[in-house]
């Protein structure tokens, strides 16, 4: 293990600070609500992952459309909540200071909470009112899979990373993201392939929810995870299932989700047609739509962070 510098140990403090902040903030908007505060979390932490304009710095993420703020009448976005009220806005006044302020996080969060709760505080009521927010099937999925993830491990700061692999055992990296594949027709390999033998233990790299676990033509059976960060992880060809994994659960770096194969390419069962190994791929989604991006660079960060350990 390395020393810890000064400059380090900084950040450090300064990260944790923000979190404690946030948190802060989150539990006195479900003590003013009634809406759980993993709810209110995951919102935030979907459009801190959604939003180009949005820092890891920035205390509150969440956007509200000014027109849905301020009401459609009121065309100099005047604060005051009573002008507000007038004209149908929804901005409230979240820290009793008169006014309702789209700069302010109190005022952020205590307005988002006020919108879900005009449906009701159930599970249900809040996906109802998160796809009428959103109007996105996809957007909800992910907000309550971060809630589900944040409220099981009850803290919000979920910066741990794992290798996809046991170092323990034998593997090579391939960079072949963007190769060209022929079954099935041609298209591009949207991973890296890791080398292994069968049976090699596969891990969970984050912490996210299990989306989808079974058999695909192409990557046999394979387990697919979306994390807090708006990023699903691929994981194919494997030859077993951690048994005690359903789609659903909430899964931690580190956590056993199957063994390395080389099925898929035919019918469920089909296996053998290539050798073993762990096709890993990433796809980020930014609310509008999801795309492929070359995990290499992750696998190898992940790699020396796993080994320094």
């Amino acid at each position: 293990m390395h020393p810890v510098t000064a400059v380090q140990s900084k950040e450090k403090d300064e990260d944790q600070s923000i979190h404690d902040k946030r948190m802060a903030l989150y539990r006195k908007t479900e003590a003013m609500t009634q809406i759980p505060w993993y709810y209110i979390a995951a919102i935030d932490q979907y459009e801190r992952n959604s939003n180009d304009d949005s820092s890891d710095d920035d205390l509150v993420s969440i956007s509200i459309p000014n027109e849905q703020w301020f009401g459609l009448g009121n065309s100099s976005m005047i604060t005051d909540s009573r002008i507000i009220s007038f004209f149908n806005g929804e901005g409230k006044d979240g820290n009793g200071d008169g006014k309702a302020d789209p700069d302010q996080p109190e005022d952020v969060l205590y307005t988002m909470a006020n919108i879900l709760l005009t449906y009701g505080q159930t599970k249900d009521d809040l996906k109802i009112a998160l796809w009428h927010y959103y109007q996105r099937d996809l957007t909800v999925q992910t907000i309550v899979n971060t809630a589900n993830v944040f409220q099981k491990l009850n803290r919000i700061k979920l910066t741990k990373r794992d290798f996809p692999l046991d170092t323990n055992y034998n593997y090579t990296i391939n960079n072949n993201f963007g190769d060209r594949r022929g079954f099935g027709g041609v298209r591009i390999h949207e991973g890296s392939d890791i080398f292994a033998d069968y049976g090699t233990p596969v891990k969970s790299t984050t912490y996210g929810v299990v989306e989808l676990k079974g058999w695909n033509l192409y990557g046999g059976w394979r387990i697919g995870i979306r994390d807090i960060n708006n990023i699903y992880h691929y994981y194919a060809h494997l030859s077993s299932y951690n048994n005690d994994l359903d789609v659903g659960d909430v899964v931690q770096p580190g956590d056993v989700l199957g063994k390395v194969g080389s099925t898929g390419y035919g019918p469920p069962g089909t296996s053998g047609k290539f050798p073993p190994h762990l096709h890993y791929g990433m796809y980020q989604d930014n609310g509008t739509k999801e795309w492929t991006f070359n995990p290499h660079p992750y696998l190898k960060r992940w790699e020396r962070m796993t080994q320094s350990d």
